[in-house]
């Protein structure tokens, strides 16, 4: 018996929970249902339906039903049958999640919203500027971040130039 991250269920749980409706918010059993009959390639597929195999209850879906969940949520069906493609599919989507919650924490940046705001009201030609400005403060803050890191390796002894140094002297 698989264990159930691997099951039907848990495939079916994190798509829910991972492919939200533009709100954010996760989408119900019946709003998948009803977008999927009217996909047309599934006749009939019920919220229940959809709530027994996020439980469990049932675990064998037609192949209709797979490929009308896959459609609606932009996966292939073999999401469902196939662990490697389980597993790649979900760390593609764990990375859209972590961008969609950075995208979001950006968006109640007060002030990325200002500066969002203000680069709308420019020209072309203004708004290529401000992206060049932002690219080079990007690289300097980049460049600043990567010599405070280092900073850090030298105070604890872990620089490459320290750790060559101890394999030449081993030699």
């Amino acid at each position: 018996m698989k264990h159930e991250k691997r099951g039907l269920a848990g495939k079916l749980n994190r798509l829910f929970a991972s492919v939200p409706r533009p709100d954010g918010k996760e989408y119900t059993n019946e709003q998948v249902a009803e977008a999927v009959r009217s996909s047309k390639l599934v006749k009939t597929l019920s919220q229940s339906y959809i709530w027994q195999l996020r439980n469990g209850v049932k675990d064998n879906p037609t192949y209709a039903h797979l490929r009308g969940l896959a459609a609606f949520f932009e996966v292939p069906v073999s999401y469902f049958v196939d662990d490697d493609v389980t597993d790649r599919i979900d760390e593609k989507l764990a990375k859209l999640r972590a961008e969609r919650e950075r995208m979001a924490e950006l968006a109640g940046n007060s002030e990325a919203r200002l500066i969002a705001m203000r680069a709308g009201e420019l020209s072309p030609q203004g708004r290529r500027q401000v992206i060049e400005l932002l690219n080079v403060v990007h690289e300097l803050e980049k460049v600043q971040r990567n010599a405070g890191a280092g900073q850090d390796r030298a105070e604890y002894g872990t620089s490459e130039a320290s750790t060559d140094s101890a394999q030449g002297n081993q030699t």
